[in-house]
């Protein structure tokens, strides 16, 4: 069953290494070798995590003579932004925010002395 493009986007985010892999490819392109350096794991496990990132939309890896390189494609991100933007109302009104509960409460004129229990 093929999942819906916002599905694939999210399942590949929802894997700490395929986000530490996203957030390095935010300074450009680079090669696979360089981004499984910070991983203690094989390089098939790191090209498995870029083909999930590749189906995703999230990354393209090309061919330029001897090195491959992977370039992020922020595209299938805007539209996890515009359904989490959509979610954006009910924290915003949430009633425990600090900022409201301080909004809420009553200050004391300066100079006043402070009340103890």
């Amino acid at each position: 069953m093929a999942a819906d493009p916002l599905s694939r986007t999210l399942s590949a985010l929802a894997d700490p290494t395929r986000r530490a892999i996203l957030a390095s490819l935010q300074s450009g392109a680079t090669s696979v070798k360089s981004l499984a350096l910070p991983f203690e794991m094989s390089a098939p496990a790191v090209s498995k995590h870029l083909r999930v990132l590749e189906r995703a939309g999230l990354i393209t890896r090309g061919r330029e003579a001897q090195w491959r390189p992977c370039r992020l494609e922020a595209t299938p991100l805007r539209a996890v932004a515009e359904w989490i933007g959509d979610y954006q109302r009910f924290w915003e009104q949430t009633p425990d925010r600090p900022d409201a509960y301080l909004a809420r409460v009553p200050t004391a004129p300066k100079g006043s002395p402070r009340r103890t229990r």
